[in-house]
């Protein structure tokens, strides 16, 4: 079993290269199953999420050639809509999007629920309300996912769609099912992340007319194909937003290199609240934490607002700064508070009542055995071992590296001391000292 260790007391300093965004990339890359053609994709991240949806794609028949680790073509001229990759569809939570993306293929579409990491109630409604309302209803049985287009032709119908909650999922499913369905689709009170704009700008580029996505409202002009072309995927905003406040929480000083500064304004401003100093350049941006930092309050908001993704990584900042601070996380329910568990036996006080997190600091941290509870969760224990006195060992790592590429060699060129450590599983060590 693999764990992080990390020998914590650490200031971070020097430069991190960012990746390509991991929650564009689970969605360009169903949308490829959509093109007639070769598209070849470029920034994409070395992530283990990208890898499953690739596999699925080739069990669909797609030829998948990686030309180098961050860039893939796709030809998904010979693709089938039967046979996918069940086992690793359950296991991650973009494979939701082979429901948009093989309707507006085949009109009819097969897949498992959804996968990823377990925080909260995170209910695929409004996607069913999306591709009900494009003519072709859902049935949920079994663990599975079934639809079909009621049409003779096998092709989705354009209509209005009102959604009844800001999804981003949902935003992105309707958009890719849409795209090349019959006649004009119009979604409102739409998701506006910089990652529902890329999907678009894909589609797009391969021959779509998708307008207006960035905004509340999204109209979406129906073709009959998609051809090929090149794409190069956004930077990711959180794992920008985790290397800056990875900066802050250790006092240190990070230049964040190949980001959108204007992607990271909520993340900029929370940090000057908290007296760090944020320098904005073209494509990266500058975090310097020379004094103590100071509380704040935060409350989770769909783009542009504070970022729920980003929640848990600011919690461990909060917990090294003097006075009380409140966090409000009003995306996800309480269940996305499991890292303060984690942070607890570390030495932080935090209050946690609904959806209102209570941390009053600054906490002298000390290293212990903690839990990647789920992707950001997990990032939030590495920036909390790198703050901690002592060493600290994060347990259940696949889920951060979900979503970060190189984690550990990206933070120990910033100087952290943290390495990748193999131990037994304690069951296996259990059975060992019986026999």
């Amino acid at each position: 079993m693999e764990k992080y260790e990390i020998k914590g007391g650490c200031h971070l300093r020097g430069e991190v290269e960012i990746s390509g965004a991991k929650n564009a990339a689970v969605a360009i890359i169903p949308a490829a199953l959509l093109v007639d053609g070769v598209c070849r994709i470029e920034n994409l991240p070395e992530i283990s999420d990208t890898e499953a949806l690739l596999h699925i794609l080739a069990s669909l028949g797609a030829k998948v050639k990686m030309i180098d680790p961050s860039t893939v073509e796709v030809d998904c001229r010979h693709v089938h809509w039967e046979n996918a990759d069940y086992d690793r569809m359950r296991k991650i939570r973009a494979s939701y999007y082979f429901i948009g993306s093989m309707l507006g293929r085949f009109g009819k579409a097969q897949t498992t629920m959804p996968g990823g990491c377990n925080f909260g109630v995170r209910p695929i409604d409004q996607h069913v309300k999306g591709m009900t309302a494009l003519g072709a209803p859902v049935d949920v049985r079994n663990g599975y996912i079934f639809s079909e287009a009621q049409t003779e032709d096998g092709r989705l119908h354009g209509a209005e769609i009102y959604l009844d909650k800001v999804s981003v999922g949902a935003t992105i499913n309707v958009i890719i099912a849409a795209c090349m369905a019959e006649g004009k689709t119009v979604i409102e009170n739409c998701a506006r992340e910089p990652h529902v704009v890329d999907l678009a700008n894909f589609l797009n580029s391969m021959g779509a007319d998708i307008r207006g996505a960035g905004t509340d409202t999204v109209k979406i002009n129906g073709v009959k194909s998609l051809h090929g072309g090149s794409y190069a995927i956004i930077p990711d905003q959180i794992e920008a937003a985790t290397y800056m406040i990875a900066a802050a929480a250790t006092q240190g000083e990070v230049l964040v290199k190949n980001v959108i500064p204007k992607h990271l304004d909520c993340i900029s401003a929370k940090l000057r609240e908290m007296s760090v100093t944020v320098e904005e350049y073209p494509d990266s941006v500058l975090v310097r934490a020379r004094e103590q930092l100071t509380k704040t309050n935060v409350k989770t908001q769909p783009y542009p607002g504070f970022p729920t993704d980003a929640q848990a990584p600011i919690s461990v900042a909060l917990s090294q700064s003097r006075g009380v601070s409140i966090i409000t996380e009003s995306v996800y329910d309480g269940n996305r508070y499991k890292h303060m568990n984690e942070l607890r036996k570390m030495g932080a006080t935090i209050t946690v009542n609904g959806s209102t997190a209570v941390l009053e600091g600054p906490y002298e941290l000390t290293g212990a055995t903690v839990q990647a509870c789920d992707l950001r969760a997990g990032a939030a224990m590495v920036i909390a071992g790198l703050c901690a006195k002592g060493t600290t060992y994060v347990e259940d790592i696949h889920y951060i590296e979900r979503g970060y590429q190189d984690f550990v060699g990206k933070l120990r060129a910033l100087g952290a001391d943290i390495a990748i450590v193999d131990f037994p599983d304690d069951v296996e060590e259990a059975e060992l000292s019986v026999v």
